[in-house]
């Protein structure tokens, strides 16, 4: 099964970028696509972007449209999360998953990163 590790989290002020990473230990047909979710205290996981290693995106969320981006590099194995204009409630768990299509539900996804926490303070 293919393994995920997330990095680049951390506290930032409100307004602010970050730019999150998650490498797959390999690519396989049971994760073409690549996504983002994320969990706050007390909320469901939700849907943030997707993306295919042949670079088609999945429609962003209208939470994080415009501000968010997610983009990919083949060679490395890593998709990127660039999150701009940060809020304080885009504070959450952040999370990688891969699945086969570009799906939005968290069901279909079979492989997780362990998540990362992001803050935005305001």
């Amino acid at each position: 099964q293919v393994q995920l590790v997330e990095s680049g989290g951390g506290l930032v002020q409100a307004g602010g970028s970050l730019r999150l990473s998650c490498t797959a230990s390999k690519r396989t047909s049971s994760n073409n696509v690549m996504g983002w979710f994320r969990q706050a205290p007390g909320k469901d996981r939700e849907f943030v972007a997707a993306c295919s290693w042949s670079g088609v995106t999945a429609q962003y969320p209208e939470s994080v449209k415009g501000r968010f981006t997610i983009s990919k590099d083949n060679a490395l194995n890593t998709v990127y999360l660039q999150m701009n204009s940060l809020k304080p409630e885009d504070t959450a768990i952040y999370y990688c998953a891969a699945s086969t299509a570009l799906y939005t539900g968290s069901a279909r996804y079979n492989a997780w990163g362990q998540g990362i926490q992001v803050t935005v303070s305001s």
